[in-house]
C-alpha cells in the first residue's frame, strides 16, 4: 500500500462514480477512508450489473471501509457526525440542497469540525439554471463540449468508459489534497464545489483555447488530423495506430518502414501542412497499404524504426503486454470475501516504490460493528484501521 496520506481521514458519502472515485484516489494514496452508504441498500452501484458487489463497484471502492447509516435516525446520525468530528475530509455528490435535508451541509459540518474540508461534487454546480437537473456521465460529456471534440460526427457514438465521472472524481481528489496542503499552514478547513460541466470543460481546454484564439470551431476530428494521428485496419482485420506529430522524422520513418515512397512522392502529402489538409486521401491511402499485411506482421516491421506506434489492445492483450507486467500494473486484491482476485495499482511510484496490493472493496455494512464498537469505546477519537482477517 501506498502511504503519502497516511494520516488523513476521509468521510465518503458517494454514491456511483465522481464521489467514490474521488474517495478511491486519496485512499490509494494511503488516506483511510471510511464510506458511509445508506443503511441496508448501500451504494446503487453496487447492483449495476448483477448481484450487489458489482464489478463497476468493486473498480472505485477498494481501499474503504464501510458502515450503513439511516441519516434519519438520531442514533445514526450521531455515529456520523462523530466521524464528521474527527474527519480531515468530507465528500458527497448528491444534487444540491440534498445534503442540507439530511443534516450534511457545510454549514452544519464545519460547525462540527472547522477544520474540514468539504468537497461537493455535482453535474451543473451548486446554483444556476441547471443545478437541478439529472445528469450522468453521457450528459456532462455532451453540454461540457468535450463530446463534440472527441467523437466523428459522420458516425457520432459514445466512447469508452464513464469519462466524465472518473476525470471529475480526479479532479476533485486533486483539490482536495490542495486544499489539505493550505490547510497544514492556515489550519483552516475549506469547502470545495466542483461540477462535472467545470471539470469536462477545463478537460477540454485546448479546444477551447483554439476556439478563443483562432475563432475556429473545433471538431472530433481536428485533434487527429492536425497530431497526424491514424488507426488502420490490417489484413487480419485487427486495428494499428501511429501518431507522427509535428516531427517530419516520423513521417519519413513511417514511409520507410511501409516502404511507401509513393506517399512521399505524392503531391497531397509532400509536405505536413498538405498532409494536415489532406487527412482522409492519406488515411484511405494508409489503409491500402495496411491492408496488404496482418498486425503481427507490422508491429515486428515497426520495431525497427522510429514511429510513435502500436497495435490498439483489447483489455486481455494488456493484460499479457509484456510492459504493463514488467510495471507490475496487475496486483492481487487482499481480504476480499468475493469478487475479483487481482486488479490494476495505482499509478504511482514514490522513491521507485508503488502498491502491490489493494483492500478490497468492502461488502455491505462490513465494518460497521468495527467502527461502532470504537466509537463507543471513545467516542472523540477516529476508529483506528484494523486490518481484516486476511483474503477468505
Amino acid at each position: 500500500m501506498l502511504t503519502a496520506l497516511n494520516h488523513i481521514r476521509v468521510v465518503e458519502q458517494g454514491t456511483f462514480i465522481t464521489g467514490p472515485c474521488a474517495g478511491m484516489m486519496l485512499a490509494d494514496l494511503g488516506a483511510d477512508v471510511i464510506k458511509i452508504e445508506s443503511a441496508g441498500t448501500g451504494d446503487p452501484y453496487r447492483s449495476f450489473k448483477t448481484g450487489f458487489y458489482s464489478a463497476h463497484f468493486q473498480a472505485y471502492n477498494r481501499n474503504k471501509r464501510a458502515i450503513g447509516l439511516d441519516l434519519k435516525s438520531e442514533k445514526d446520525r450521531e455515529v456520523f457526525y462523530q466521524l464528521i468530528a474527527q474527519a480531515d475530509v468530507y465528500i458527497q455528490n448528491f444534487r444540491p440542497g440534498a445534503a442540507g435535508r439530511i443534516g450534511a451541509d457545510y454549514e452544519t459540518l464545519s460547525k462540527i469540525n472547522p477544520k474540514l474540508i468539504y468537497c461537493s461534487i455535482s453535474g451543473f454546480g451548486p446554483d444556476g439554471p441547471y443545478a437541478q437537473r439529472p445528469v450522468y456521465d453521457s450528459v456532462a460529456q455532451a453540454v461540457s463540449g468535450f463530446l463534440s471534440v472527441s467523437i466523428d460526427p459522420e458516425q457520432p457514438r459514445f466512447i469508452g468508459p464513464a469519462l466524465a465521472d472518473a476525470i471529475t472524481g480526479i479532479y476533485a481528489s486533486l483539490g482536495i489534497s490542495a486544499a489539505l496542503v493550505e490547510r497544514s499552514r492556515t489550519g483552516q478547513g475549506k469547502r470545495i464545489d466542483i461540477s462535472m460541466i467545470e471539470a469536462m470543460m477545463h478537460f477540454a481546454v485546448e479546444p477551447f483555447m483554439g476556439y478563443f484564439a483562432l475563432g475556429e470551431e473545433p471538431s472530433g476530428v481536428d485533434r487527429p488530423r492536425l497530431a497526424q494521428a491514424f488507426i488502420v485496419r490490417c489484413k487480419d482485420d485487427k486495428l494499428f495506430a501511429f501518431h507522427l506529430s509535428s516531427l517530419d522524422k516520423f513521417w519519413d520513418a513511417l514511409v520507410e518502414a511501409i516502404e511507401g515512397q509513393a506517399l512521399a512522392n505524392d503531391e497531397r502529402f509532400s509536405q505536413r501542412l498538405k498532409r494536415i489538409d489532406n487527412y482522409e486521401a492519406l488515411n484511405a491511402e494508409l489503409n491500402a497499404i495496411f491492408a496488404t499485411k496482418t498486425r503481427e506482421d507490422w508491429v515486428k516491421r515497426f520495431a525497427g524504426f522510429d514511429v510513435p506506434a502500436a497495435p490498439i489492445n483489447t483489455i486481455p492483450d494488456v493484460v499479457d503486454d509484456p510492459q504493463a507486467r514488467h510495471l507490475d500494473m496487475f496486483v492481487p486484491v487482499a481480504d476480499r470475501i468475493e469478487g475479483a482476485r487481482q486488479t490494476i495499482r495505482p499509478a504511482y511510484s514514490f522513491d521507485g516504490k508503488h502498491a502491490t496490493t489493494v483492500r478490497a472493496a468492502p461488502i455491505v455494512d462490513q465494518h460497521s460493528a468495527e467502527i461502532r464498537s470504537a466509537l463507543e469505546s471513545n467516542p472523540d477519537a477516529w476508529p483506528a484501521l484494523k486490518p481484516d482477517a486476511g483474503a477468505r
